[in-house]
């Protein structure tokens, strides 16, 4: 196993890791990404969409990884890699409209775009 197929896999944990925080404890959440939930309604959102998500889209590679080999799952850590850089896009363009210049969306776009390319890779 060489270093990028080593951090592709770290990255896919640090995506469910993200996952589960969101899942169980999904009020943690606001302080960085800032959404306010004030209804049950809300936080089952945060559970599924940021929970749900981050769990499966981290997984998938792992899972891949683990029954077919590095080969197989390769395609899965490029669509992990595409959906960070889809979030980074969708990012960019919220800040752009919603003069959302703060510094964790800095930090988010950085991170996304980390990940992305290196999971592209």
């Amino acid at each position: 196993m060489n270093a990028l197929q080593i951090l592709q896999i770290i990255f896919a944990i640090a995506t469910i890791a993200t996952g589960l925080v969101s899942l169980v404890a999904p009020r943690a959440v606001r302080g960085f990404t800032g959404l306010d939930v004030s209804n049950a309604r809300g936080i089952t959102e945060i559970r599924a969409v940021l929970g749900g998500v981050f769990i499966g889209l981290g997984a998938a590679p792992l899972i891949f990884h683990i029954l077919a080999g590095y080969a197989v799952a390769h395609v899965a850590y490029q669509t992990l890699g595409i959906a960070y850089l889809a979030i980074l896009i969708a990012r960019v363009i919220g800040m752009v409209l919603d003069k959302s210049w703060v510094r964790s969306n800095y930090i988010s776009v950085a991170t996304e775009l980390v990940l992305g390319i290196v999971l592209l890779l």
